[in-house]
């Protein structure tokens, strides 16, 4: 599985919601990304992709397009 495709699915499982909405998908868009839920996501990206976010990343990680930019800082590609 490439690594956007584990990217999306941790969406997708996440936040139940379909990969096609993911481009706009941003923060409080949907009940299940509220903190709780954002938190779970921050930690299955964690487990997924072998890293460890800043506290300010994690803050930042505000939509699917700003995670993109923030796990380059981890050396994590999202290529299609």
């Amino acid at each position: 599985m490439s690594n956007l495709a584990t990217y999306n699915r941790i969406f997708v499982e996440t936040f139940e919601v379909d990969e096609a909405i993911l481009a706009g998908y941003k923060y409080q868009d949907t009940p299940s990304w509220d903190s709780v839920g954002h938190m779970t996501m921050i930690a299955s990206l964690e487990d997924a992709f072998d890293i460890m976010m800043d506290t300010d990343d994690i803050i930042e990680f505000s939509s699917w397009e700003k995670g993109k930019e923030i796990l380059k800082k981890y050396d994590v590609e999202l290529q299609d």
